[in-house]
């Protein structure tokens, strides 16, 4: 394997939201991005994806139009799995479709020298793509999160066959262009950020299904208290401020009642069934006619680059 430091050339393999976003990160920290997707027009579509993202932080005053305008030039694209050849690293970001990460993960593995270090962005365990390759101990897990080019941790994690140095490998790259590995010990469906996400979830679309209380009571009561402390202090630390005994016999009354389902609620199996899939149809737990879904989008966005700002601060 190269070092991180002599990594200059990074293939992404899927032109999705999440493989522009990775795109644009890397050639933003001045390295070559070789773009990889099925069709020449969801390329085009895919730059100019990355030219708008770009056009934002320059916008913001993140960087300049010199800088976006050479991380732009350094993004090539191709449908050819060949294009993969003499990078010295590759992230894998089509669709979790199982069968097509298998078919994806071996055809790297042909292509791509013995010591390049394969990443998965899926957030799936690494271990249920690599049965076609001949070197499975260069496969790992690096589930960045979308917006890739705002949040700033990805998710780490080795499979039964990964190599220990591809783990290391793999953060030192991740901290050499300035992001946060998060390192996990062992595979678990979802990872951490999703079963943090998902736990949240069954609790919030329980109590909203049962009668609870309204959702907006709901998200009102995450984003004005936990969602606030959150940013600054993280579960297990916040329970540690506030005292391990304390939060403990809390828990001790509290575990039993939570919603432990195996299911998402019928209320909401129903509203999905009929079509009604949230903003992007008008129509959700919410009626968004009488919400501002664009305002909220905006709003977290600029939350973010917010974020990101005291994250290259730090």
């Amino acid at each position: 394997m190269k070092s991180p430091q002599a990594t200059k050339t990074v293939a992404i393999v899927g032109n999705g939201r999440m493989g522009t976003g990775i795109s644009q990160v890397f050639a933003s920290r001045g390295m070559e991005v070789r773009l990889i997707g099925r069709s020449e027009e969801s390329l085009t579509q895919a730059m100019g994806t990355i030219e708008s993202n770009l056009t934002e932080f320059v916008g913001r005053q993140v960087m300049s139009e010199a800088d976006a305008a050479a991380a732009l030039a350094r993004v090539n694209t191709g449908t050819d799995f060949g294009a993969a050849e003499g990078a010295d690293h590759v992230i894998e970001a089509v669709p979790a479709q199982r069968p097509l990460q298998i078919e994806v993960f071996g055809q790297l593995d042909e292509v791509c020298a013995p010591d390049v270090v394969i990443g998965s962005t899926s957030g799936q365990p690494i271990s249920l793509m690599v049965e076609r390759m001949k070197h499975p101990e260069r496969a790992v897990a690096m589930h960045f999160v979308f917006p890739a080019q705002l949040i700033t941790l990805v998710e780490v994690c080795g499979g039964e066959k990964t190599a220990p140095e591809v783990v290391t490998w793999a953060c030192d790259l991740l901290k050499s262009i300035g992001y946060t590995p998060a390192v996990m010990n062992k595979e678990v469906d979802g990872f951490i950020i999703n079963r943090l996400q998902f736990a949240i979830l069954r609790e919030a679309w329980s109590m909203w299904a049962n009668g609870i209380a309204s959702a907006q009571a709901i998200d009102d009561s995450f984003k004005l208290t936990l969602g606030r402390r959150y940013s600054v202090t993280g579960p297990i630390e916040s329970a540690e401020l506030g005292g391990l005994d304390i939060l403990h016999t809390f828990g001790e009354f509290l575990f039993p009642a939570l919603d432990n389902s195996k299911e998402p609620p019928e209320a909401l199996t129903a509203l999905v069934r009929d079509g009604h899939h949230g903003l992007k149809t008008g129509q959700g737990i919410y009626d968004w006619s009488e919400k501002d879904g664009q305002g909220l989008l905006a709003a977290r966005v600029d939350r973010l680059f917010q974020h990101k700002a005291e994250d290259d601060a730090v």
